[in-house]
């Protein structure tokens, strides 16, 4: 894990965290400065820490555990294979964490860092026979938004399942999944049974809904009742896993391009970002800065941010960029870092 620091237009680690093991997902806690970190540890397994003083010092929670007898279908036990998103609870003075997971549990971390499994999503009909694994071998929950207006209000994106939402703290669940494709169906139109590869809301109308998704580039306008197709057929803002939305601009986002999900690089080996400003109507392909020979980088799902501005994304090889100005023109923080799985602001 590593710690940059802005000075001017241009962005400088400053410190380096769990030296030598993947670190799958930071997240800060905005309601009390929290850093948590997931840590796929290889022999370990995954871990859970967290940091009260900015990365000083590190605390190890116990990661959330299904309970015995859980299973992901019939004869297959279910046990933590991956920690992939992070998200509170509550918007006032509330404590606990939502965390999601491979093979598809969502957990709720309480006062006393005990995970309970949210039984009402992880029995949900159908579960076993229509979640599915797609990059990975059993479905996985990356994407958890919370309602800044009503912390009852939930969505969790799945891979492979869709958008789900709980209007009841997670004691129930619908899938919301209208008007998204799912090309490798039988039937494209299912229920259930699409990829979302990330889900996100614009901070300044939550009912604005994006996603980054296996088939396409989808946004929602109502809270995801319905999903418009605004992928751009005829230029490169197409498949993807990354999509990142601007905090005061609802029709504003970026997402980060690959030719498609058999060839997984950037398209024509050149590295761009697109970026929309009506909402997906039309896209524009930023390059200024970027490497535009022999460039094989893609960036994963949870590897581009943006506070409106600043821009920032890292690949898959190492290389780490930022533009100062929505993304006209980028520049090089660094080449020669690990993999690079996520990117958060901190405060």
């Amino acid at each position: 894990m590593l710690v940059l620091e802005q000075a001017a237009t241009s962005w400088k680690i400053t410190s380096d965290h769990f030296m030598g093991i993947p670190v799958n997902m930071v997240f800060e806690d905005t309601r009390d400065g929290t850093w948590w970190v997931s840590l796929d540890h290889g022999h370990w397994g995954n871990k859970l820490l967290r940091s009260a003083d900015k990365g000083s010092t590190w605390e190890e929670i116990a990661a959330p555990q299904y309970p015995e007898g859980s299973l992901i279908k019939e004869g297959v036990p279910a046990s933590l294979r991956y920690i992939w998103a992070f998200a509170s609870t509550g918007n006032g003075n509330s404590s606990g964490l939502w965390i999601g997971t491979e093979p598809g549990g969502l957990f709720r971390l309480d006062a006393e860092n005990y995970a309970h499994l949210v039984e009402s999503l992880w029995n949900f009909p159908g579960r076993s026979e229509q979640w599915f694994g797609g990059g990975r071998d059993y479905a996985g929950i990356h994407s958890i938004l919370v309602d800044p207006r009503d912390d009852k209000h939930i969505y969790v994106g799945i891979s492979v399942a869709g958008v789900f939402e709980s209007k009841d703290g997670g004691r129930s669940w619908k899938p919301k999944n209208k008007g998204l494709r799912a090309d490798f169906l039988p039937d494209p139109q299912s229920e259930i049974g699409h990829d979302p590869h990330l889900l996100i809301y614009s901070p300044s109308d939550p009912d604005v809904l994006w996603q980054q998704n296996h088939c396409g580039i989808f946004r929602s306008v109502n809270g995801g009742n319905s999903w418009d197709d605004i992928s751009d057929r005829d230029g490169d803002a197409n498949f993807g896993f990354a999509v990142a939305a601007d905090p005061t601009d609802s029709k504003r986002a970026w997402v980060a391009p690959a030719i498609s999900d058999g060839i997984r690089v950037a398209i024509d080996r050149k590295l761009c970002i697109c970026r929309t400003d009506d909402g997906g109507l039309s896209w524009k392909t930023l390059r200024r800065g970027l490497p535009q020979e022999y460039c094989y980088d893609i960036v994963f799902r949870h590897a581009l941010i943006s506070n409106g501005q600043d821009v920032i994304f890292g690949t898959t090889t190492g290389n780490l960029f930022s533009s100062a100005d929505g993304g006209e023109e980028w520049q090089t923080v660094s080449n020669y870092l690990p993999m690079i799985y996520c990117l958060a602001f901190a405060s």
